[in-house]
C-alpha cells in the first residue's frame, strides 16, 4: 500500500512538472529536520531554482545556483534550499533570534516569503542564517510601501549544514502559525539568498533593486495539493511571571514589584484568531534606543508587546507618516493595563476585520480607560483596496463609562498598479471628543512611483486642531511654547515630494551606482494658508562597489515662521518667535554594508539653526568577532550656538555589546550617556530560550546623570513558558 501512495505522489508530482505549474505536493510522511535531507520525500517534491540576481547587480541570473524544494503532510510546510558556494566558508554576523541586521543583511542567508491569501496585502517572513538563527517577521502595507514586523513570533523548526561547498537550510513551518484560506489553495511565495561574503542577494523570481525582496507584488502563484480543510488546533498559552527590583539612591528608596501575566491565542478558523492578555508586561527587555531629539515634536517608538503584534498591519497603518490615528503603545503608557482582547483575521478571502478591547486601572490622579478598535478591510479588486475604522478611549469608574471620551472614525483607500510602479492611498478621518465637534477633520492623499532609474513620491494632508486622536500618534498638531509654558494645538496643512534619479554605470570598476538628482521638499502651512516651516534638501550619492559603501553629500534649507518660543538648550532662554532661514549642509561616507568584520559610517553636518549655529558629527563603528560577539559603538555630537541665548553640547553615546554561546542563550548590554536627557544608563541582560519562544531573562539596570552620579539601579527577573497545543 505505502508503495501505491509513493507510486501516486511520484506521478502526480511528474503531471505536475509536466503543466510546468509550480506546486507544493503533499506528502502524509513526517520528517526530521536535521539538515540532512536524506529522506526519499525529498526526492519527489518538485524544485525551485534559476534564481535572479537582485542587489546589488539585479541584471541575469545568479551564478551560484540555488536549489530549493517544499512539500507538507497536512500540518506543517516543509522547505528545503540548497546553495552551491565556492568555498565552504560562512558569514555569520550573530546567532540572536530576530535580529534581521545581523542574521540576515549582514550574514549568510536564506528566506521565504509567503502571501497565503495571495492578495498582496500582507503576509510572512521567514528567514535563518547559516547559523541557525531564526527571524519570523509579518508583512505589512502601508498604503505605498511594504515594511515588516519584526517583532511578531511564532514557533517553527530549521536546522543548517554545510556539506563542502554545498550549504544546506531546513525547515518546518505548522500551519496553524498561518493564517490562511480554506478555499484558496493558490499561494503567492518568493525565496531569496543572500551571500554575504560577495556580497549578493539573489531572489527566485525576477525584480529590479529598486524594490525590497519582500514586496509581495513579485511572488510567484504555487498551487498547494490537498491544502489543510480545517486547521489543526492552535490554543498558545504564555504564562509569565516578572519580578523587578527597584533602588532609588537619591531619595533612599525601593521597591519589590512582582507581576504575573497571561497571554492567550486561539484560532476561531484557519484565517480568524482570538488573541487575550491578562495583565500585561509593559516593560521589554530590549530597551528603547535613545536619541537627540533637536525638533519641536515627540518621537515614537516600536510596539513589541505580543497581544498587540497578531494581524498589527490592520490596527497600525490606519494613518500616514505623522497622523497615525492609533498607536498601542499609548494603552498603558500611563496606567497598567489590566486585560485586553482582540479578534483579527481574513472572514473571507478579500474581507479582514479587526476588533481590540483592553482596559488600564485608576492609579493616582490618572483614572481607569476603556480601549476599542473595529477596522475593517475590503479588497475590492486587484487594484483597490479600502478600509474603515473606529478609534475609542473613554474613562471608566467601574464598569460603567463616564463621559469623558476621544474618537475617531476613518475611511482609507489604497491603489496598486498592475504595472507594480504606481502605488497610492487616500485617507479621511474624523475625531470625536468631549465638547469639540468642529474643525476635526484628517485628510491626506498620496502617490508613488517606482522604477529602477526613477522615485517619485508626493502627498497632501490637512490636520484640523481638533482632530484629537488620545490613542494615536500625530506631534505636529501639538505646539508647547516653552515662553507661556503651555501646549497649544493649531490645525496644519503639509505638503511633501520625493523626486530622485539612478544611474547605472555599465562599464566602471568602481562606482555601483549614483544619484545624480535628489530634491526633497516638505511644506508646512497654516489654516489660513501661512507658510510656517519648509525643509528642502539637494544633493546626490554615490555607491561603490567595493563593499557597497556610500558617499553622500547634500545641501539643505529650513525656512521656519516660529510662532512659539523653543527652549531647545533647556536653560531658561527658549528661541523667539519670528522668522528664521537656515541653511546648511551634510555629508559623509557609509560602510555599514561590508562584509568584513570592521565596518564603520561618519556623518558631518554644518551650517545656520534658528539664527545660530549647530555643527554635528556622527560616528558608528562596530566589529563582528564571527560567530560568537559582535560591539557597536554610535556616538553623536551637537554642538548648538544660539548667540546670547546661550550654547550647548549634547553628546550621545551607545554601545551595545552581544556575546553568543549558542542559539538560545546570549548576553547583551547597552550603555547608553545622553546629556541632552541628563542620562547614563547601563542594561545588561541574559537571556535563555530554553525552549521555542520560552524565555529567561535576568537584567540588571543603573542610571546615573550626565555627571555620573549614580539615580537608581535595579534587577529583573522574567520567566514564561508557552504552551503551544
Amino acid at each position: 500500500m505505502r508503495k501505491l501512495f509513493v507510486l501516486y505522489c511520484y506521478v502526480t508530482t511528474c503531471f505536475c512538472f509536466g503543466q510546468n505549474n509550480p506546486t507544493i505536493p503533499f506528502f502524509k510522511e513526517e520528517i526530521k529536520v536535521d539538515g540532512n535531507l536524506n529522506e526519499a520525500v525529498w526526492n519527489q517534491a518538485q524544485e525551485f531554482s534559476g534564481f535572479y540576481n537582485f542587489y546589488p547587480n539585479d541584471e541575469g541570473k545568479s551564478k551560484n545556483k540555488t536549489v530549493v524544494k517544499m512539500f507538507h503532510d497536512g500540518e506543517k510546510l516543509y522547505i528545503s534550499a540548497i546553495y552551491f558556494d565556492t568555498t565552504s566558508k560562512n558569514n555569520i554576523s550573530t546567532l540572536k533570534r530576530d535580529n534581521h541586521g545581523g542574521s540576515v543583511v549582514h550574514s549568510d542567508a536564506f528566506g521565504v516569503v509567503l502571501d497565503p491569501f495571495n492578495k498582496e496585502n500582507n503576509g510572512y517572513y521567514f528567514t535563518i542564517n547559516a547559523g541557525n538563527a531564526q527571524l519570523e517577521a509579518l508583512i505589512d502595507f502601508d498604503g505605498t510601501d511594504y515594511s515588516q514586523n519584526e517583532s511578531w513570533n511564532a514557533t517553527w523548526e530549521s536546522k543548517t549544514k554545510v556539506e563542502g561547498t554545498k550549504k544546506i537550510y531546513e525547515m518546518a513551518i505548522p500551519f496553524k502559525a498561518l493564517n490562511y484560506d480554506i478555499a484558496n489553495n493558490t499561494w503567492g511565495i518568493q525565496f531569496f539568498y543572500r551571500d554575504f561574503k560577495i556580497p549578493l542577494w539573489m531572489t527566485y523570481t525576477d525584480l529590479a533593486r529598486n524594490y525590497i525582496q519582500y514586496d509581495l507584488r513579485f511572488t510567484k502563484d504555487v498551487v498547494i495539493e490537498n491544502l489543510p480543510q480545517k486547521s489543526a488546533s492552535r490554543f498558545t498559552a504564555t504564562p509569565s511571571i516578572t519580578y523587578n527590583y527597584q533602588k532609588n539612591v537619591t531619595d533612599d528608596t525601593h521597591q519589590s514589584v512582582f507581576t504575573p501575566s497571561l497571554d492567550i491565542q486561539y484560532n476561531l478558523t484557519s484565517s480568524l484568531r482570538l488573541d487575550a492578555s491578562i495583565n500585561p508586561d509593559f516593560s521589554q527587555i530590549d530597551v528603547d534606543q535613545q536619541v537627540t531629539n533637536i525638533t519641536r515634536f515627540a518621537v515614537n517608538f516600536p510596539e513589541r508587546r505580543n497581544f498587540f503584534l497578531e494581524n498589527s498591519d490592520l490596527f497600525n497603518t490606519l494613518g500616514t507618516f505623522g497622523v497615525n490615528p492609533f498607536y498601542s503603545r499609548r494603552i498603558g503608557a500611563t496606567t497598567n493595563m489590566q486585560f485586553g482582547i482582540k479578534l483579527s483575521g481574513n472572514v473571507s478571502s478579500n474581507t479582514r476585520i479587526g476588533v481590540l478591547n483592553a482596559q488600564t486601572e485608576e492609579e493616582e490622579s490618572n483614572p481607569a480607560q476603556n480601549y476599542a478598535v473595529l477596522v475593517g478591510r475590503q479588497k475590492l479588486s486587484d487594484a483597490f483596496t479600502t478600509t474603515a475604522y473606529l478609534v475609542n478611549r473613554q474613562e471608566t469608574d467601574g464598569f460603567s463609562f463616564k463621559n469623558d471620551y476621544n474618537r475617531v472614525l476613518g475611511l482609507n483607500f489604497n491603489y496598486k498598479s498592475k504595472n507594480n510602479k504606481w502605488s497610492g492611498q487616500t485617507n479621511f478621518g474624523k475625531s470625536y471628543s468631549d465638547g469639540l465637534k468642529s474643525d476635526n477633520n484628517f485628510f491626506n492623499i498620496e502617490g508613488q512611483y517606482n522604477t529602477r532609474e526613477t522615485y517619485f513620491k508626493g502627498a497632501f494632508k490637512s490636520v484640523d486642531k481638533n482632530f484629537i486622536a488620545d490613542v494615536g500618534f500625530t506631534p505636529r498638531l501639538y505646539n508647547f511654547d516653552a515662553i507661556n509654558q503651555q501646549t497649544i494645538r493649531e490645525s496644519y496643512l503639509d505638503s511633501y515630494i520625493n523626486f530622485q534619479k539612478r544611474h547605472y554605470p555599465k562599464n566602471s570598476k568602481t562606482i555601483d551606482n549614483y544619484r545624480y538628482l535628489y530634491l526633497e521638499n516638505d511644506m508646512f502651512f497654516s489654516s489660513d494658508g501661512t507658510l510656517t516651516e519648509s525643509n528642502t534638501s539637494i544633493g546626490n550619492t554615490i555607491w561603490f562597489k567595493k563593499n557597497l559603501a556610500a558617499v553622500y553629500l547634500y545641501v539643505a534649507n529650513r525656512y521656519n515662521n516660529l510662532k512659539y518660543g523653543f527652549d531647545i538648550l533647556g536653560n531658561g532662554n527658549p528661541i523667539q518667535p519670528g522668522i528664521y532661514n537656515d541653511f546648511y549642509t551634510f555629508f559623509g561616507y557609509n560602510n555599514s554594508a561590508s562584509n568584513t568584520n570592521f565596518y564603520y559610517s561618519l556623518r558631518g553636518t554644518y551650517g545656520e539653526y534658528f539664527g545660530g549655529k549647530r555643527y554635528a558629527a556622527e560616528v558608528w563603528t562596530g566589529y563582528r568577532m564571527l560567530p560568537f560577539a559582535n560591539i557597536a559603538i554610535e556616538y553623536k555630537q551637537n554642538y548648538i550656538d544660539l548667540n546670547n541665548l546661550g550654547k550647548e553640547t549634547f553628546h550621545l553615546l551607545n554601545f551595545t555589546g552581544e556575546v553568543f554561546f549558542s542559539n538560545r542563550l546570549n548576553w547583551t548590554t547597552y550603555v547608553q550617556y545622553n546629556t541632552q536627557r541628563d542620562n547614563f544608563n547601563i542594561n545588561s541582560r541574559l537571556q535563555w530560550e530554553y525552549k521555542p519562544l520560552s524565555y529567561v531573562y535576568l537584567v540588571v539596570t543603573d542610571n546615573f546623570n550626565k555627571r555620573i552620579s549614580r539615580q537608581n539601579w535595579g534587577v529583573a527577573f522574567k520567566m514564561n513558558y508557552r504552551f503551544d497545543f
